[in-house]
This record gives C-alpha cells, sequence and structure tokens, in this order.
C-alpha cells in the first residue's frame, strides 16, 4: 500500500504570510520504502530546452541561468498532478550537463526559489554543481530552504538578498492518522503484511512505539548527512552547523553572519562576481 506524507508546510508558510509578509519555514523528507518523504520546485528544463537572451533578441551568451523554482524532487512526473510548482533535479543536472558542451559558455547561475524538495533531489543538485569546472553561483531569491539550500551547498559562491529565506537544515516526516475518522464512520484497519513494519506509516492506523523509533532513527541519519554536507560544502565547522541545523529558516543577513551564505546582493552581484571570475563582460541566457 502506498501513500503519501502530508508535513502541512504549506499551512504554516500561509500563516507566516499573513502574520508578517515573510515566507518561512520548509522541510526535508526521505523516502523509506513505500513512504515519500515529501517536501518542495517548477519544471523548466527539457530535451527541448534552448537558450534566450536576456538582451532582447541578441543570441550571444557566456553565462547561463538555470531557475529552480518550487517543490524540488528526482523527476517532475511523478508530482505532476499535483496543484503547485515542481522541479526536477533530472532535468537541472541535464541542463548542467549540456551547458557543459557547449565551449562559448563560460558559467552558470542556479536562482533559487523553493522551501524544499526529497533530500536525493537536493544531493543530486548539489554534487552536479561540484562536479562541473565552470564557475557556479546559487542565487537564492525569496526562499532557499531546506533541500533547496542542499542543493546551493554545492556552488562556487551562495548569494542572497538580505530578505531572503535560508537554511532550514532539518528532516521532518509527518503524515495524517485517520484512525479516529475510521472509528466514527465504522470502519476497522485489518493488517496483513509479511512483517510488522511492513505497514509502518499507514494513516489508517496509529503508530507503535516501536515504529515511532524506527522512523525517528532515519529522520536522525538524514539530518546528519545533511549537517556533514553543509559543514564539507560550506567549509564549515561541524558543531557549529549542528548547532543551526534545528529546521529553522533565517534570513539572508543572519546567514551570511552564519556562513551559509557569501554576499547579500541579487544577480547584478552575481554578473559582478562572475565577470572577474571569467575575464570578461557578463552576458547572461537562460534556459525555459
Amino acid at each position: 500500500m502506498k501513500f503519501k506524507i502530508f508535513d502541512g508546510e504549506r499551512d504554516r508558510v500561509n500563516l507566516k504570510r499573513i502574520g508578517i509578509a515573510i515566507v518561512v519555514i520548509a522541510c526535508l523528507i526521505t523516502i523509506k520504502d513505500e513512504i515519500l518523504w515529501n517536501l518542495e520546485g517548477e519544471e523548466y528544463f527539457t530535451d527541448e530546452s534552448s537558450y534566450n537572451s536576456e538582451d532582447y533578441g541578441d543570441d550571444s551568451c557566456n553565462v547561463v541561468k538555470i531557475q529552480m523554482q518550487g517543490d524540488l524532487f528526482t523527476f517532475e512526473e511523478l508530482y505532476a498532478s499535483q496543484e503547485y510548482d515542481v522541479v526536477s533535479s533530472e532535468s537541472i543536472v541535464d541542463a548542467i550537463n549540456q551547458i557543459e558542451e557547449d565551449k562559448s559558455i563560460k558559467a552558470f547561475v542556479l536562482e533559487i526559489d523553493s522551501y524544499g524538495g526529497l533530500p536525493v533531489a537536493g544531493e543530486e543538485v548539489a554534487n552536479a554543481l561540484k562536479r562541473t569546472n565552470l564557475p557556479t553561483v546559487a542565487l537564492i531569491r525569496s526562499a532557499g530552504l531546506s533541500a533547496a539550500y542542499w542543493a546551493s551547498t554545492g556552488a562556487d559562491v551562495i548569494i542572497a538578498s538580505e530578505n531572503s529565506d535560508v537554511g532550514s537544515i532539518g528532516v521532518t516526516m509527518s503524515y495524517l492518522d485517520y484512525t479516529e475518522s475510521n472509528q466514527e464512520n465504522g470502519m476497522t484497519y485489518n493488517q496483513l503484511s509479511s512483517g510488522k513494519y511492513k505497514d509502518t506509516g499507514d494513516p489508517d492506523k496509529a503508530l507503535t512505539g516501536e515504529e515511532k523509533q524506527y522512523l525517528l532513527r532515519d529522520v536522525n541519519i538524514m539530518a546528519e548527512n545533511f549537517i556533514k554536507v553543509v559543514s564539507e560544502n560550506r567549509n564549515l565547522d561541524i558543531e557549529k552547523v549542528r548547532a543551526l541545523a534545528d529546521g529553522s529558516s533565517m534570513l539572508g543577513q543572519m546567514a551570511l553572519e552564519n556562513g551559509l551564505i557569501d554576499k547579500i546582493g541579487d544577480l547584478q552581484t552575481a554578473k559582478e562576481y562572475l565577470e572577474k571570475e571569467i575575464g570578461e563582460p557578463v552576458e547572461i541566457c537562460w534556459f525555459e
């Protein structure tokens, strides 16, 4: 039996938008057996993707901008029916590979606006950024949280606005328990499983104490993996990262002070940085 875990992330974000007009919080979830540890992006890159110059029809460019917007998954098709934007690590990695084959491209910018996603997806994007020999910038706009932040750590430099929401280093796994509702409707859950953990997390049954510990075991392992990646990719002391890894996010200036980003700025800041790196004026085009 397959099911999806919902964590109430969007409700929390909407509440904070109403309260202070700043979007905060995200989550990171892993996949365990038949459990989908859900998180957050939008598909922009296909085999038919092409460069489009920002300079009103001038097709020449030396830097490509890749957009990572929405919930970040490994591939989009599985989540195409969702009512929100998704983006796949598969398509982003493919875009990076295409860019590397074009000798006229000297660098690229990963533009991020995402509240998180699957941990494997964040890992795949971060690894692709680390593998490339081209200078890379992760540009966080309104949010680069959880799996999206994990992805950004693979870039040479992370730039964010002082009003950007950054970090949310942590793991969550949550789902709705329908047992009381089922009882009110006269329905009874009958377990037919090959092992006591096989139907763990089924929303039609309550978690046992053993099942909760079993799931928390993997939550903690994934959280530690996240901490290690941030420590290594950002060259930060692991205990400092561990102290920050309470799942909370922070605005750009605080993220800068804590070493989670490198610069406060925007796309122009990224251009100025890349001009020094590639030794020539930057002309940006993008995938769509």
